[in-house]
């Protein structure tokens, strides 16, 4: 057991606070194995060494830039066998730089087939006398945007959303 007075840990709820995250998260961190299980007070509170703070910093910084707790995992496996993953990462990272601009170039598609779908709409509407429908959805299906079926080539874009009924 630990003294929970300590001067150098931290209770789950003050590791929480200072690295911006839940104690849920805290305890999602260890399952993954990217936080290590502390060990437990006396009074069975868990509580985290002092340098617990700048792993879940660290944790957050990985996940910012695309790293998967999965991902993160699998590199801090390779630093506790003693290894350097230094490359690994450094391909790792190059490789989420690749899929961002992939999807960058993406959403300008995006932005451009639907400036191009809002100007026709524009001609529809004006043309489509008050009160009388122009019909506007089913000119979807006559249009070849990016990542139609048309085109062959599946939009990137849906592994970078969740999928909005997903929480519905």
């Amino acid at each position: 057991m630990v003294n929970k007075a300590s001067t150098n840990s931290l209770s789950a709820g003050s590791l929480a606070q200072l690295s911006g995250v839940s104690t849920d998260t805290l305890r999602h961190y260890e399952r993954k194995g990217v936080l290590q299980k502390p060990p437990r007070s006396s009074n069975g509170y868990r509580v985290y060494p002092a340098q617990a703070l700048e792993r879940v910093l660290l944790i957050r910084r990985a996940l910012a830039v695309g790293i998967t707790l999965d991902e993160l995992a699998a590199i801090l496996k390779v630093r506790v066998r003693g290894d350097a993953p230094c490359r690994q990462v450094r391909n790792l990272v190059s490789a989420k730089l690749n899929d961002l601009e992939e999807y960058l170039k993406e959403l300008l598609a995006l932005r451009d087939d639907l400036r191009a779908i809002l100007r026709d709409w524009d001609k529809r509407l004006a043309a489509t006398p008050s009160g009388k429908q122009a019909r506007l959805l089913e000119s979807l299906a006559q249009t070849d945007p990016i990542g139609s079926p048309k085109s062959g080539k599946l939009p990137l874009r849906t592994k970078h959303r969740k999928e909005s009924n997903e929480t519905n």
